[in-house]
């Protein structure tokens, strides 16, 4: 397959907003997969990247990371993947496959970095890698996964961001039955979170600043609901939890919730990458042997294991599906936290744009 150029939606700048912009594909290398794209979600990420929140954007930059498509091309060497398959690709799309974090199926943790789906650095000719808001995509095979037939392809794409960054510190720690598991926060990350503790056994606590959410929170299959601004309802669940999956991806006080935990608790952070603040209280983990740690993600072996544990256990993100053409308002109304739970991108509209 030689060079193409595409469709896509690109920022131009910290300010321009999302808009179409036709990209470049590479010609197919031998162990590359070619990827028509149906479906794309939308993740939080894309904003800080498209807004230089973090500094570092590349522009233009085409996000986009939950990537679910058809396969119209494989390289000579390919040998996992064939035209027709139904396939996503989620964060990642290489590392340096040799140091040990690599060599262990954890590619997020490269000790050379991991290449982004985009805002990333090709390692073989250095070019800027683009997501998923676009009409195709070549990615090699090792970086390409497997959509069981069991999963609606459309509600599937955002366990590639979502559902893998909430499983993955999970099935690392080791929750299973009888394990009692705090959600911090009910959006795109903490829903799945929910669904997964509970399919894993756990008794699961959904914390949350809103009493409005706390229906919602049922639906989605908590146990409980704490109201984490209501005094007597955090006093009343101190020391309870073996561990809490922290989601809230901004600057927020730790200490109420880490007096929350067990003897031997874990609060995992998987939402922020700020500095904490205010400032953790070290006695709070010193004085219960508590544990604070973060997880990023997960690799290419586990991202494909979520995606089995989805369509074993009927496991789906809560989508809104949406037309590109609207992806300004929708990255609006993401900050105001105005989504249930997660946006994705049908790609016909794409087409049609």
């Amino acid at each position: 397959m030689p060079v193409s150029s595409v469709k896509a939606y690109a920022a131009q700048s910290e300010t321009s907003g999302v808009h179409p912009h036709a990209i470049k594909r590479r010609a197919l290398r031998p162990d590359d997969v070619a990827i028509e794209i149906d479906y794309c979600g939308v993740c939080h990420t894309d904003i800080h990247f498209a807004e230089n929140d973090w500094g570092g954007t590349m522009y233009p930059v085409v996000p986009g990371h939950e990537i679910i498509g058809r396969v119209t091309a494989v390289g000579e060497n390919v040998s996992g993947h064939a035209v027709g398959d139904r396939v996503g690709v989620g964060c990642i799309v290489d590392s340096c496959r040799t140091c040990e974090p690599c060599q262990h199926g954890l590619e997020q943790y490269c000790e050379a970095g991991m290449i982004s789906t985009y805002n990333g650095i090709d390692r073989y000719d250095a070019s800027v890698t683009y997501g998923g808001y676009s009409e195709a995509v070549v990615v090699h095979q090792d970086f390409v996964l497997r959509i069981p037939d069991k999963l609606d392809p459309a509600t599937a794409a955002p366990i590639l961001c979502a559902g893998i960054t909430t499983y993955s510190p999970l099935r690392h720690f080791g929750v299973k039955a009888g394990h009692k598991v705090g959600v911090i926060g009910m959006g795109g990350l903490g829903h799945m979170g929910v669904k997964f503790a509970k399919a894993l056994g756990a008794e699961v606590t959904i914390f949350t600043r809103s009493e409005a959410k706390r229906a919602e929170a049922k639906a989605q299959g908590a146990n409980h609901v704490v109201i984490s601004t209501d005094k007597a309802q955090m006093k009343a669940v101190r020391g309870s939890f073996d561990f809490l999956l922290d989601t809230v991806p901004v600057a927020h006080d730790l200490n109420p919730y880490l007096g929350c935990l067990k003897l031997d608790g874990t609060h995992i952070l998987v939402g922020l990458l700020e500095p904490v603040d205010p400032p953790v209280m070290a006695g709070a983990l010193v004085r219960k042997r508590r544990v604070l740690t973060g997880s990023l993600i997960g690799g290419i072996p586990e991202t494909q294991e979520v995606l089995d544990f989805c369509a074993e256990h009927g496991i789906e993100c809560d989508v809104e599906m949406l037309d590109i053409r609207n992806i300004n308002d929708a990255y609006a109304r993401m900050k105001k936290g105005d989504v249930k739970y997660r946006f994705v991108i049908d790609m016909k509209s794409l087409k049609a744009a």
